[in-house]
């Protein structure tokens, strides 16, 4: 049986954790010389992009791990540390020093396509998205559950894809404080899930501790 409660706090703590609200202006100030064509073909390359690459992640990941010899614990305590930290800096207003650096911006102002690099990757499905699916997909491994988290990545793409969409019309309407407070309400919900992570791993990992 499909165990509806597990993908929707699957899908939302991978909202809050891309907080594709946040990264609204970003996907504005790197379309501006486009089109209105060419920022839809943006936009639905950049949210293809991240289903794949999630979807990569929820199958693949956890084998991935293993051929590295990773347990599969210390991913989710290291993982969990990583969510934790961008929760942070969302609540501090310093995502996208976290999630782009220096050396990221420069090389992303040279291309002219910005749907997959930057916008999918990093800005969206970066380390912590990929890593809280990797996290999710090792919990709950049957098929049925893989099936429920599939259709919540391809629901969550399509949520993102629609947010482009009216994405100057969400700016004007939120503005800069708006969408501040936006970020830092899931910069909240993204440490509460980062520290389930680490209390998981660390109760697994060292049993006489919890």
């Amino acid at each position: 049986m499909l165990d509806f409660p597990i993908y929707i706090k699957f899908f939302v703590g991978l909202f809050a954790l891309v907080n594709p609200v946040g990264i609204l202006p970003v996907f504005i100030s790197m379309t501006n010389y486009q089109s209105a064509a060419g920022r839809n073909k943006t936009n639905l390359t950049a949210n293809l992009s991240v289903a794949i690459i999630l979807w990569v992640s929820l199958f693949l990941g956890e084998s991935i791990l293993l051929m590295f010899g990773i347990s599969i614990d210390s991913f989710r305590i290291a993982g969990g540390i990583l969510v934790v930290s961008i929760a942070m800096s969302m609540i501090s207003g310093k995502l996208g020093e976290d999630k782009q650096n220096k050396e990221e911006k420069s090389e992303s102002a040279l291309r002219e396509s910005v749907g997959v690099v930057p916008l999918a990757l990093p800005l969206m499905a970066g380390p912590g998205a990929i890593s809280s699916t990797i996290v999710w997909s090792s919990r709950y491994n049957n098929w049925h559950n893989l099936l429920g988290f599939s259709l919540a990545i391809a629901l969550f793409a399509f949520c993102c894809w629609l947010l482009f969409r009216a994405a100057p019309l969400l700016v004007r309407l939120l503005g800069q404080t708006g969408i501040n407070v936006v970020t830092r309400i899931m910069g909240l919900l993204l440490m509460a899930l980062g520290i389930e992570f680490i209390v998981t791993g660390v109760k697994t990992s060292f049993p006489g501790l919890l």
